[in-house]
């Protein structure tokens, strides 16, 4: 288990706010005990607690496409069982890996096959990618939402995590209780509303589903459904 957390602001430089996100970041310690990453660039910061399973040396994150100008980063929380088959189909692409983690192959199957790239993973996941050259943010979760991800949208920007506290550490957001949740708790404890979360304006990505996010509108889209 690892956490993610993170902070996408259109209009603020991020770069200058280390401190928030590592207080964001912090939160999670007891998803990912082992590392600590945090990656800033103007406009999209990531942080990362992880708990070492798969590459220990290698699979470090906040993890970049590139160790120089990178244009696509991820901060992944999961498994993908079908990471080796995955990584030989990459490598016929022509794709050369820098490590053995699966994060590296969730990373470049989305270099590959862009936001169609969940359709092809077996596993469990909750991962944010951001594509620096498209100005584009993608909030995914596996298809059962075995993995958390929950995220708010504020003024210029969203801000997301594994946990709500995540969000909480961050004063963009507020912890105002949703009447709507509440009542759910109560009521709805084993079943509430997909997506709907206590606190007001928070919100949980869906099974089967990606958030997009772009400088002119946040989007869900809808990878996989269930067939009888």
């Amino acid at each position: 288990m690892c956490g993610v957390t993170g902070w996408l602001d259109w209009e603020a430089d991020l770069r200058r706010e280390e401190r928030t996100v590592r207080e964001m970041t912090r939160t999670l310690v007891c998803r990912g005990p082992d590392a600590e990453g945090v990656w800033l660039s103007r406009h999209l910061a990531l942080g990362h607690r992880r708990l070492s399973v798969i590459d220990l040396d290698g699979g470090v994150q906040p993890l970049a496409d590139a160790p120089h100008a990178p244009q696509v980063v991820l901060g992944y929380n999961g498994e993908l069982y079908n990471y080796r088959e995955l990584r030989r189909e990459l490598e016929s692409h022509g794709h050369v890996f820098r490590t053995d983690s699966d994060t590296e192959v969730l990373l470049r199957s989305h270099l590959q096959w862009g936001a169609a790239a969940p359709e092809r993973f077996n596993g469990i996941f909750a991962y944010a990618l951001w594509n620096a050259r498209d100005e584009e943010l993608l909030l995914v979760r596996d298809h059962l939402g075995i993995k958390p991800l929950y995220w708010h949208a504020h003024r210029s920007g969203v801000l997301f995590g594994s946990e709500p506290k995540a969000l909480l550490a961050n004063p963009l957001f507020r912890a105002e209780l949703d009447a709507q949740g509440v009542a759910e708790l109560f009521a709805l404890p084993a079943a509430p509303t997909a997506g709907h979360g206590l606190f007001r304006g928070l919100n949980e990505v869906r099974p089967g589903r990606l958030v997009r996010v772009t400088r002119s509108a946040t989007t869900e889209v809808r990878y996989w459904r269930l067939e009888s």
